[in-house]
């Protein structure tokens, strides 16, 4: 074969290699146009995903607190209620204070749903919220119990120390919940709470009167109180979770009932 016959069969070959790797470049590109608008899409979905997921946890969380707030605060203006019944005639002035109660009780109500509401719905003037109750409102909790006809005595040790406001709010809830439930369904003989600073978690305890479990008597029905899942004590259970703590309630054997609640105060 000639010296141009070669030439001519070497530039054939170099035009055909090159038509090929032309081919193979668009067949790369488009394979990677098509890798990207699928990675897009995925992470399009999880962001979606995401935003539902978030969507639910705060509906569930505002479902709690509304939870909290109604239960407690209607709980003691029931109670108010039926004991300025009783003494309506007999003692005006004790029927007195305990329509004062529930007129408190029915404005720390409003205050709360307000602040609540405004999570939700931002005034447009930017007014700042009040702040969710944490532990430093606690003894105006237990006077309010107290004064409802459950007396409370309530221990605190460790250092006591400012608190991250989630779990402030999340203790203060945990001794409403059970002081409220306590007075619903308890005996109304007294209740405990201890609030413990260690140094890497915060200890939360309530204890309350009642028949003992020997006795065979069933807890109230409809309370949840038998073995911790009422909606209320579940609800904090998710709320200590979130923290990475842990929150137990069940009937003590002595007569009873117990919350405890152990929330860490730094990442574990």
């Amino acid at each position: 074969m000639s010296g141009t016959a070669w030439l001519v069969l070497s530039l054939a070959v170099a035009c055909v290699a090159a038509g090929g790797l032309g081919v193979a470049l668009s067949r790369s590109r488009r394979l990677h146009r098509a890798a990207i608008e699928e990675r897009s899409w995925l992470l399009e979905r999880e962001r979606q995903s995401a935003a539902r997921s978030a969507v639910h946890v705060e509906r569930a969380r505002i479902a709690h607190e509304l939870h909290d707030i109604v239960s407690h605060n209607v709980s003691l203006m029931v109670v108010q209620a039926g004991a300025a019944r009783d003494v309506l005639a007999t003692m005006p002035d004790e029927s007195a204070k305990a329509l004062l109660a529930i007129e408190n009780a029915g404005r720390d109500t409003m205050t709360e749903l307000r602040h609540l509401l405004g999570l939700l719905a931002p005034s447009a003037g930017g007014d700042e919220l009040d702040p969710q109750p944490g532990l430093s409102r606690l003894s105006t909790l237990i006077d309010r119990i107290s004064f409802a006809g459950l007396p409370v005595e309530v221990r605190i040790s460790g250092e006591q120390r400012p608190l991250p406001p989630g779990i402030d709010a999340t203790a203060y809830r945990i001794v409403q919940e059970a002081l409220t439930n306590a007075l619903k369904h308890g005996d109304r003989d007294r209740a405990e709470v201890s609030i413990r600073y260690a140094e890497r978690s915060l200890r939360v305890e309530v204890l309350n009167g009642g028949p003992s479990v020997l006795s065979g008597d069933p807890p109230p029905p409809s309370t949840g109180q038998g073995d911790g899942t009422g909606r209320g004590l579940l609800g904090l259970r998710e709320r200590v979770a979130v923290y990475g703590g842990h929150l137990d309630a069940r009937r003590r054997l002595g007569g009873g009932y117990r919350v405890r609640a152990r929330i860490p105060l730094q990442p574990s």
